[in-house]
């Protein structure tokens, strides 16, 4: 064994059992392609592969639901309800005509979650294209002229016009980036496989690839500094001209532009095992000049652990100055091990003008943190030149005084009517915040 490498191992035998943790209820196994269905649904054939399954929107199960959400504290005028039962809910993507929601999940399921009469709670919700083998189908991000795309462990796929494609399994489909061609087959991962999508102004598509260690070994670094893993990388809408956009980034799993000055800020989980209270976590920004991003950013993984904290695995070694020129600082440092996960730019007219471009974030929660933290929505204020100004807790409740957690919000996106939604991979649901003030 190499000198220094025992203590990369052992500190990645701990990602072993943090990978069970945060990509529980994963496949398993490596996606296997399936061809056959993507040809046929490209050209509008059937594939017979069944009716789709319908979540039942337990009475029992939603009332007791609505029972936990009576403890989330809201700022005043706020409200809090139960919008679906959403099996391992995670990222969420809002249509632009139906008001269909789609909620990936970290398994093998995206949902179809409509509310067909618009009185604010689904009335139904349905696998969607059930004929496709999804692998890890967290991230979900829709386009403005009507294209849902979902990002997989190593696959990304478009559905045109697909709020008019959810009667039945069949869905037209296509892989925009094959399975086996968003990261080295080789280094395909059961950890950090969490991705997030979202479609950019200049109309391509950003994806956030986690690096599946706790802390990457050197030899790692520069495989996936070229392939953008541990990073975000960006393709066309047709799966070509890809771009590593921003390296250094440990595990992120949202992503938004702000609609103002075009920057791309990005949520980020950084390195367990340094204690509860170390590094802390991230919101980072990739910044715009004149509408255009500033590409080539590096974010710090692995010489630090969040923040400017060292890793124990990269202290007292030099930065390489390639990678220092380009060092780019969070923006906030939030409250180490609460899993900054999904988030958006709040764009509505529903809340206060306070409110107005405001970052809305979800923590997810602590996996190993002694002292529990996180399961709330935080909100991040931007001054006059778009940096983050303040942040605070918006939505909290959904830990019990022993330190339980009675959920765990994943993803926030903006509703058609100006709410927001929040996914619980936990309880598995999809709430929305209303104001109901003045």
């Amino acid at each position: 064994m190499k000198p220094g490498k025992g203590s990369f191992l052992k500190r990645n035998a701990v990602t072993l059992a943090v990978g069970l943790a945060f990509s529980f209820g994963a496949t398993g196994v490596f996606a296997k392609d399936d061809d056959a269905a993507l040809d046929k649904l490209g050209a509008f054939k059937r594939t017979d592969a069944g009716p789709m399954k319908r979540v039942v929107q337990d009475a029992k199960y939603a009332e007791n639901l609505r029972k936990t959400l009576l403890q989330i504290k809201l700022p005043e005028g706020f409200k809090i309800d139960l919008f679906a039962i959403v099996p391992d809910a995670r990222g969420i993507a809002v249509s632009r005509n139906t008001a269909t929601v789609w909620v990936g999940t970290r398994k093998s399921t995206v949902y179809s979650v409509q509310d067909r009469d618009m009185d604010h709670v689904a009335d139904t919700v349905d696998e969607f294209s059930g004929s496709i083998k999804f692998d890890i189908p967290h991230g979900a991000c829709y386009s403005p002229d009507g294209f849902l795309f979902i990002t997989e462990r190593n696959r990304v796929m478009m559905f045109p016009a697909a709020e008019y494609f959810m009667e039945g399994s069949d869905t037209v489909a296509f892989a925009i980036v094959k399975q086996g061609q968003l990261i080295p087959p080789e280094e395909e991962s059961y950890n950090h496989t969490a991705r997030a999508c979202v479609i950019g102004p200049d109309n391509r598509i950003y994806i956030t690839l986690g690096q599946p260690f706790n802390v990457q070994p050197p030899e790692k670094v520069d495989l996936y500094r070229k392939w953008g893993i541990g990073g975000i990388v960006s393709f066309t809408r047709d799966g070509t001209d890809r771009k590593v956009v921003a390296t250094g980034i440990r595990n992120s799993s949202g992503l938004a532009f702000n609609p103002k000055d075009k920057s791309l800020w990005f949520t980020d989980n950084q390195v367990d095992g340094m204690g509860d209270e170390t590094p802390p976590g991230e919101l980072n920004k990739v910044p715009a000049v004149n509408g255009v991003l500033k590409l080539g950013g590096w974010y710090g993984a692995p010489y630090y652990g969040g923040g400017e904290v060292r890793t124990d695995e990269y202290k007292g070694k030099p930065i390489p100055k390639e990678l220092a020129d380009h060092y780019v600082k969070p923006q906030v440092e939030m409250v180490a091990h609460a899993a900054d996960l999904g988030m958006m730019f709040y764009t509505g007219k529903m809340f206060p003008a306070k409110y107005h471009n405001a970052i809305f974030s979800a923590q997810h929660g602590s996996w190993n943190a002694v002292k529990p933290r996180g399961a709330r929505v935080m909100v991040t204020y931007l001054d006059d030149k778009g940096n983050a100004a303040k942040t605070e807790p918006f939505a909290e409740g959904w830990m019990n005084s022993e330190g339980f957690y009675l959920g765990r919000p994943v993803d926030v996106q903006q509703y058609v009517d100006g709410s927001i939604l929040v996914s619980d991979d936990k309880a598995g649901a999809v709430y929305r915040i209303s104001y109901q003030g003045k």
